[in-house]
């Protein structure tokens, strides 16, 4: 005898059938969730020399709180929930190393918020919901002309630990090079380290010469040089062309780049009729959209060999050189997100080199040394 089931049995049955497909999927939601977490967990690499260690790749929060070079010259509390969200979610994937400096947002800029303020109380408010959560902070100090000595590099830190309402920080870098010597500012760092008011020191934007000084005065006092932040990207190479990213290499030294994918040119998004708003439109005009189209086509089809977008790929191609942690800036939840993407995979080697060469011929408008500052 056949088993007949009722309409209203088929019903009930088909709604349980259901329901255990959609917690199916939820449980495998979650779990791709957590491995992509636990996965920028294994995948923390040390700064350097030093025992710090942060996620492959950070967020950097320059645009957050800035009215002038991001946000069309306004900052908003919409605008301040698309950062938190930024952070969140960011913190939620497993990136938990966030770059900021004291000129970010600065009262330089009329309407802005300080970066630095901004970064606190999100680290507070995250803190508050999960006491555990380890959040790796690093900040700048700017070598401003009227900043004389070491003294100076400890007190510009003071100012930023209160901002940030935080006893010490992971990293403290020198934003630039000053314009009246530079040994002065790399005693302040090691009085930082000596203090304990951070945990590793850098430098930013420095050339290959003075990496190698700022080196070797901090090694006499037994402190690593743990990172030089600078400019680089698939389009902006000069790190590989003026030497610096080589000695990176030799000293055992972390580069840490900068507009890692040319402040959104590399994401397919601008082209020539939508260009970038702001400076960055005088950059990438329409002349150079054009021309970085068929670099932008190839990693396009790299993309979807790996299920991934073309700003993964770019990502990807940095952290697959090792040496290298990539700070994108995420302005919302969903670019947060999708940098998290970036993680846990590996671009091949050929690859990496077949998209630095056709990416060979291929030069920005203009580069930015200091951060057009």
């Amino acid at each position: 005898m056949a088993l007949q089931l009722s309409s209203a049995c088929c019903t009930c049955f088909s709604g349980i059938c259901h329901g255990r497909r959609v917690r199916a999927r939820r449980i495998r939601a979650v779990a791709s969730e957590d491995f992509a977490i636990l996965k920028a967990e294994e995948e923390k690499v040390k700064l350097g020399g030093s025992e710090l260690k942060v996620t492959r790749l950070g967020v950097g929060a320059w645009s957050w709180g800035d009215t002038s070079y991001w946000n069309n010259f306004e900052w908003d509390d919409r605008k301040m929930k698309a950062a938190k969200a930024a952070f969140d979610t960011s913190v939620d994937n497993g990136i938990t190393f966030f770059d900021t400096a004291e000129v970010y947002g600065s009262r330089l800029s009329f309407g802005a918020i300080n970066s630095e303020t901004l970064l606190g109380r999100f680290i507070r408010e995250k803190k508050e919901k999960d006491p555990q959560v380890e959040i790796a902070t690093a900040t700048k100090f700017a070598a401003l002309p009227w900043r004389l000595g070491r003294q100076s590099v400890v007190a510009a830190l003071k100012d930023s630990l209160c901002r940030l309402g935080l006893s010490s920080v992971e990293l403290y870098q020198l934003h630039w090079p000053g314009i009246w010597g530079n040994e002065g500012y790399i005693d302040g760092l090691g009085d930082a380290v000596e203090q304990g008011l951070v945990k590793a020191v850098g430098v930013s934007n420095y050339s290959e010469r003075r990496l190698r000084d700022a080196y070797e005065r901090l090694k006499k006092r037994g402190i690593p040089l743990a990172s030089n932040q600078v400019n680089y990207s698939l389009i902006y190479r000069l790190p590989e062309e003026n030497g610096v990213k080589a000695t990176c290499d030799e000293l055992g030294i972390t580069l840490i780049a900068y507009s890692p994918i040319a402040q959104g040119a590399l994401t397919g998004k601008y082209t020539p009729e939508n260009l970038p708003t702001g400076p960055r439109g005088r950059i990438y005009t329409p002349e150079f959209l054009i021309k970085l189209q068929p670099l932008l086509n190839r990693i396009s089809e790299i993309g979807e060999k790996y299920g991934k977008t073309k700003t993964q790929v770019v990502l990807n191609w940095l952290i697959a050189q090792d040496n290298v942690v990539p700070i994108p800036g995420a302005k919302n939840a969903e670019q947060a997100k999708e940098f998290a993407g970036a993680l846990g995979w590996r671009l091949e080697s050929e690859e990496v080199q077949e998209l630095r060469s056709l990416a060979s011929d291929i030069k920005p408008v203009i580069g930015f040394p200091v951060e057009n500052l």
